[in-house]
């Protein structure tokens, strides 16, 4: 047993927690959520862009408990917590490692990392409510930060490296790659607006479509930064993962406020 599901999901609404017409993106969740059900996974690890930042490593979060809630969405009544599989957590720390990458496992309060809870942030949670976290018991997480700050091909490699550490689990393992993309979309937003932002999605949305996710390889890092992107280093670690023996199934996108949201879903051929 290892990777048995995989999927691109957004961050950026619920319907709990809406923004202005995503129905579309709502829909595609509830599709993410039934196609994970469907795949039984045992853990499942999330990729994400807004949890812990270590200059120059990537993070995994090493405390047995993640809890967070939508407060800043406006909806406090959003509320998760979902145990860590340490072991899992702990084997994606020993495979990034061996592969000669920069990683630290991080954990939060109490000293014992069993009796720790570390902060869940909405790029997991939003996630985790639609796929796993509100199941009975929760399915166990393990959350893994990109580093920015290193080299795409590292990305490319601390995927595989993660995919190995799957394998060596033993069990079912599903893994998300948490996206929101161009955030550069309204004039009106927080980042103002720059065509590249389009750009950037529609390629994102092609390359999903197609299922040649090593095209994001080739991507113009420029693009990527007037684009105001929030995706592409999850998105190159979950094709370092998956490789060429899945099959992509593109559900939605829109870009209904100033980000860009795409929901897709991965099986083994």
């Amino acid at each position: 047993m290892s990777l048995v599901f995989a999927a691109i999901a957004p961050h950026g609404t619920l319907p709990e927690a809406p923004v202005p017409g995503a129905e579309k993106t709502h829909g595609g969740l509830q599709e993410l959520g039934r196609r994970f059900e469907a795949a039984r996974p045992e853990a499942t690890i999330v990729l994400t862009p807004h949890n812990i930042h270590v200059e120059g490593h990537f993070a995994v979060v090493l405390a047995g408990t993640l809890a967070g809630n939508l407060a800043d969405f406006d909806a406090p009544e959003v509320q998760l917590s979902c145990p860590v599989d340490l072991d899992l957590a702990t084997g994606v720390v020993v495979a990034l490692h061996d592969e000669a990458l920069p990683v630290v496992g991080a954990s939060f309060g109490a000293n014992d990392p069993g009796a720790a809870t570390a902060p869940m942030d909405w790029g997991v949670l939003i996630p985790l409510w639609c796929m796993g976290g509100r199941a009975d018991p929760p399915v166990p997480v393990v959350v893994v930060s990109p580093a920015r700050d290193r080299s795409i091909e590292e990305h490319l490699r601390a995927g595989e490296a993660v995919a190995r550490a799957a394998e060596d689990f033993g069990k079912r393992v599903a893994l998300i790659a948490s996206a929101d993309h161009g955030h550069a979309h309204d004039p009106a937003g927080p980042y103002g607006f720059d065509p590249a932002a389009a750009d950037y999605d529609r390629r994102i949305v092609e390359l999903v479509r197609a299922n040649t996710l090593n095209g994001l390889l080739e991507l113009d890092p420029a693009l990527v930064d007037a684009a105001k992107a929030d995706s592409w280093w999850q998105l190159v670690m979950l094709h370092g993962a998956l490789g060429t023996g899945w099959g992509a199934d593109f559900l939605t996108y829109e870009a209904s406020t100033y980000f860009g949201m795409l929901c897709a879903a991965f099986a083994p051929n």
